[in-house]
């Protein structure tokens, strides 16, 4: 009986050691997330110094830091193993910095709009990309979004890409404006069951597509941008085919 006490001794030690290593290995979760924020300033540096080309290269690898870091979090239990962080809390403020507001400012100083109708767009997407996080229905129950999912990001890439004539880039901005509060589903290429495959092979043919524009500095070969206007059209689309079927909105 006495040397079985050193034993159990060693073992809580063991087991002490390894919930410590799993809390730290969940944190550096968030610390990976986190470092979207950092993505976000660099973009936005990037931005304010008129350098588009890099904005966007850093908007993408934040994005990229998006798509790890829920797989990564239910990996290792995270919410489990760190109850008093919110992952939740903490992808909304990364999300609203590199999905509404760097880009809102690129779409507002970018010169590609009117300059009457630039500045009031940008407010305007800021404001829509804050209340739209606070929409608790902003997800339906087959993982579809409610109305446009905020992806300013994508659609200022659009934008520097395909440089409309201003009125009708300024008709675009505002079109997903009114888009971003109409209950109409949006597709969420990974979460979304139905044809998963199909949209996450669309999804890296996509990510290749405009990595190859922005090594040509946004002025890609014809059949480039064409792709990644037929990629881009088909993710706006795809989730308003048929009406929702089990893809109402949450209450």
């Amino acid at each position: 009986m006495p040397s079985d006490i050193p034993r159990a001794a060693n073992l809580q030690q063991h087991a002490e050691k390894l919930s410590r290593f799993a809390r730290a290995s969940a944190f550096s979760v968030h610390i990976f997330t986190a470092s979207g924020a950092a993505l976000g300033l660099l973009a936005l540096i990037a931005a304010v110094e008129g350098n588009w080309t890099w904005m966007f290269w850093w908007l993408g690898i934040a994005l990229a830091v998006d798509a790890l870091d829920g797989p990564l979090a239910r990996r290792l239990r995270v919410a489990e193993r760190l109850p008093q962080w919110s992952g939740d809390s903490l992808d909304f403020v990364i999300d609203f910095v590199t999905y509404v507001f760097v880009p809102a400012y690129a779409i507002a100083a970018s010169g590609l709009l009117p300059a009457m109708a630039a500045i009031p767009l940008g407010a305007l997407i800021v404001m829509s990309g804050a209340l739209y996080f606070a929409d608790l229905r902003m997800k339906m129950k087959d993982n579809y979004f409610r109305g446009f999912p905020v992806l300013w990001n994508a659609a200022a890439f659009y934008l520097f890409l395909l440089k409309p004539a201003p009125w009708v880039g300024a008709a675009g901005v505002a079109i997903l404006l009114l888009l971003t509060f109409v209950p109409l589903r949006f597709l969420h290429p990974v979460r979304v069951a139905r044809w998963r495959y199909l949209n996450m092979a669309l999804l890296v043919l996509w990510a290749v597509l405009g990595a190859a524009a922005l090594m040509q500095n946004l002025n890609p070969a014809p059949w480039i941008t064409a792709a990644l206007c037929v990629t881009g059209i088909y993710f706006f689309a795809v989730g308003l085919v048929r009406l929702p079927s089990t893809g109402q909105p949450n209450a």
